[in-house]
């Protein structure tokens, strides 16, 4: 008998319900989860998605559980948060809240009996993965955060709409932090083979740099300043990331994964590009970027190991 694919949703805010939505409709999950703090959001939730159900491309399940049913979750999505306290226009405002809900319900998971793996979106992602990795004792792989999925997504459309071809006609990517300490590392984008530094001879190949990747860190903003929240981009890549786990696609994303030496660094997560399979995180590509973009990426990895320490701050 086949296996049904089950993913658990905790934190059903705008992003944790257009992710449960996006696993749907996309027909990533058989079984999809739903678990909130609030349980009259949860009941509310599932009820709308599962009136949704019969427009969908396969036969999907909602249900409503406790953080303890989602023990047989094959990937868990975490989604907690308060999107209103990044209000500022920094991400790491969340950091305290985002500690204490992770804090609260990730033992009492792994108690049930959870050896799944944990996909989170929840801000300061980076942070958050770390934690996530440290409370759970999963092996490594098996927590990995969207990180630089979306801000991946961010930069692509920004030369896209600079240069004119379609966003699937070239490779580039963001690395660092997911936050405004993120970078482009120039040197490894590619228009099928080749370098931005050779296509420059063309006009459109000569933007101004560091004004496209401030258009990409700034993206979210730009989202958020209309409707407070930022959905369907970060949905979808979570979405994205689960698929991939599931299919076992063994494709190559840039997002949030723990660094065991890769780029110097130990005991950290950070936005680089990583091969996701069936295990979760199988592989850490180790790029040979030069010096320039190498201290900015130490740069944006000492933020995150500050806001760890900040984090740890919070812990019961």
């Amino acid at each position: 008998m086949a296996k049904k694919r089950i993913v658990g949703v905790a934190g059903l805010g705008h992003v944790g319900a257009h992710a449960a939505f996006c696993l749907g409709m996309m027909g990533i999950a058989d079984e999809i989860l739903l678990c909130d703090v609030k349980e009259q959001k949860a009941i509310s939730e599932c009820q709308d998605l599962n009136d949704a159900v019969m427009y969908m491309p396969n036969h999907v399940v909602y249900r409503v559980t406790d953080y303890a049913g989602l023990k047989d979750c094959d990937v868990i999505v975490n989604a907690v948060g308060d999107v209103s306290l990044c209000a500022t226009g920094n991400r790491d405002d969340e950091l305290e809240n985002s500690v204490r809900q992770v804090a609260d319900y990730v033992p009492k998971v792994m108690e049930a009996g959870f050896d799944g793996i944990f996909v989170t979106i929840t801000n300061p992602c980076d942070v958050i993965a770390h934690l996530i990795a440290k409370l759970s004792g999963l092996p490594r792989g098996r927590v990995v955060g969207t990180g630089t999925l979306l801000d991946s997504s961010r930069l692509i459309h920004a030369i896209s709409d600079q240069t004119g071809l379609d966003a699937r006609g070239f490779f580039a990517f963001m690395m660092g932090e997911h936050g405004s300490a993120q970078m482009v590392p120039w040197s490894q984008v590619n228009f099928y083979g080749q370098t931005l530094e050779q296509m420059e001879e063309d006009p459109r190949f000569l933007f101004d740099k560091d004004k496209v990747q401030e258009k990409a860190i700034k993206g979210g903003w730009v989202t958020y300043q209309g409707k407070q929240c930022t959905e369907y981009g970060i949905a979808s890549a979570a979405a994205t990331l689960v698929r991939t786990i599931f299919h076992d696609e063994k494709r190559i994303l840039p997002c949030s994964v723990e660094l065991r030496g890769e780029y110097g660094e130990q005991d950290v997560f950070c936005g680089v590009p990583a091969v996701i399979g069936i295990h979760g995180v199988e592989e850490v590509l180790e790029y040979d970027l030069p010096d320039n973009e190498m201290k900015r990426l130490k740069e944006c990895i000492d933020t995150i190991h500050r806001n760890i320490e900040r984090g740890n701050r919070f812990l019961p």
